[in-house]
């Protein structure tokens, strides 16, 4: 039995972080009740004309550029003709043969190796609406809020081998559309779906063998997990001696279940033809420039700016660039004057944590960077809070009544004693009443140190400073030591 490759492409459909939609004045808020944001443009009645979404259209050349594609300088927008209940219009306003871009790529990183897949083109077109099936009764509704959406359909070349490089490369597309700020990427809501074009042929064979589409996943892991079952039904069939037939196909994430949907159509099924109610659109030097020069910093420069400027390891640089607003947050309280290292260590661990305690994120928990870097200066320059009172009492509180950390330590009676006679009483009076703990220390039993030091910090209730009060002690103890 000879051994099988699969050979894989992606078209990713993004929604665009526009107010309003892509060929009309409507807008795109998720969740409304049905059909309360359409108007005769995206319902298609007769004698609407559609106009270009200027910022739409601005995004795309965000993600054509941050893609690494070739802008072309003429584009035009298409009619794809089909006829399904959620489309309105009985087309499809896209693009066929002139594209805005092509010709890019996006390097991905599968258990640490680098991988460049190939990006075919990425063009534009305005979403469809949404069939709505009842539970009850068997019925099905159409809500037409979300059909004129902008879309963009990145595609790729037939360039991934595996389910694994598969979900990395959509994770990678999510991630810069992200950090551009052009799509909130919510799988849930339908903002980011993926179609997955796949073959497989035997290894060593050149050409491409038969291939099937698995349409509309929103999900990362539905992606790896319907391409995976894909791949070993088609060897499956030609190990049977069978034929993979050219298809559309649908996963049931829930079963783990591929059907098939339809016999896939070709372009021609679709009979494209330009949009004449749209004209061409020439793009300039001086356009393409212009959005060069908004264009935010991306993951991976970000990334290599901290380990290379800011002396981050790889790994608190990854924490910070996986999810943008911590990194934003991270790069606020920077101006505040806090060291990046104090930074990254508070924000990638200590907060992090306790705001997954409390089922809250750094852009939604409410807290400004500004009061975050007081805190984080509070522990760690100026010493006035110890590191542990910070975590379990201040920044909790902080989270609850949006008080100053210094506000909270001071009600709350934590402030770390600064009197070094203070802190010598406290440290003489644990050794006076430890006197066993004391003993096995003199006899030799280094261990116990730590035991004795917690007994110390126990007595301070959280208003000591770690720094101050385990030197004093062992200094202390080795004095009683060398008596002996």
């Amino acid at each position: 039995m000879p051994n099988y490759e699969a050979v894989m492409g992606l078209e990713v459909h993004a929604q665009l972080k526009t107010n309003t939609k892509m060929f009309c004045g409507c807008p795109t808020s998720f969740g409304e009740p049905p059909n309360t944001q359409v108007c005769p443009v995206c319902l298609g009645l007769p004698g609407s004309l559609p106009v270009v979404n200027a910022q739409a259209f601005e995004f795309a050349l965000k993600a054509a550029l941050a893609l690494h594609c070739e802008i072309v300088g003429f584009t035009k927008f298409d009619r794809k003709n089909y006829y399904y209940p959620d489309l309105p219009k009985n087309y499809q306003i896209s693009q066929f043969d002139l594209p805005f871009c092509k010709n890019g790529y996006l390097d991905i990183n599968v258990d640490g190796a680098v991988k460049r897949i190939g990006i075919t083109r990425i063009h534009m077109e305005e979403d469809a609406g949404k069939l709505v099936h009842s539970d009850h009764g068997g019925g099905s509704g159409v809500d037409l809020n979300r059909a004129g959406t902008p879309l963009l359909e990145i595609v790729s070349e037939p360039d991934l081998r595996t389910p694994a490089e598969a979900r990395a490369y959509m994770e990678a597309v999510a991630h810069i559309l992200e950090f551009l700020g052009i799509c909130d990427c919510n799988m849930q809501e339908g903002s980011l779906r993926c179609d997955a074009n796949v073959s497989v042929r035997p290894i060593g064979q050149t050409t491409l063998n038969t291939r099937r589409e698995i349409k509309n996943m929103n999900s990362f892991r539905y992606v790896e997990q319907a391409i995976e079952i894909e791949i070993g039904e088609q060897i499956g069939l030609y190990e049977s001696g069978g034929t993979v037939r050219q298809e559309t196909r649908l996963f049931n994430g829930d079963t783990g279940v591929i059907r098939t949907m339809r016999t896939k159509e070709d372009a021609q099924d679709y009979r494209y033809f330009p949009e004449p109610d749209l004209p061409p659109i020439v793009i300039t030097e001086a356009m393409i420039n212009e959005i060069k020069n908004k264009l935010d910093e991306l993951p991976e420069a970000r990334k290599q700016r901290y380990i290379n400027e800011l002396k981050l390891s790889d790994y608190d640089a990854k924490v910070l660039t996986d999810f943008k607003p911590m990194g934003d947050f991270f790069e606020a309280v920077l101006k505040e004057g806090v060291a990046p290292k104090f930074a990254s260590n508070w924000i990638t661990a200590d907060l992090q944590g306790i705001l997954k305690e409390h089922k809250q994120t750094i852009d939604t928990c409410g807290l400004e960077p500004k009061a975050v870097a007081e805190l984080i200066q509070l522990v760690e320059k100026d010493k006035k809070i110890n590191r542990a009172a910070a975590k379990e009492t201040v920044f909790p509180k902080m989270l609850e009544t949006k008080k100053s950390a210094l506000e909270i330590a001071t009600v709350e009676n934590l402030l770390i004693v600064a009197d070094t006679g203070a802190t010598e009483k406290i440290v003489e009076d644990v050794i006076e009443k430890f006197p066993k703990l004391v003993a096995d220390f003199v006899g030799g039993k280094d261990a116990v140190l730590n035991a004795i030091f917690g007994k110390c910090m126990g007595e301070f209730k959280g208003k000591g400073d770690p720094a101050v009060i385990r030197p004093m002690l062992e200094k202390k103890l080795l004095a009683l030591r060398e008596k002996k």
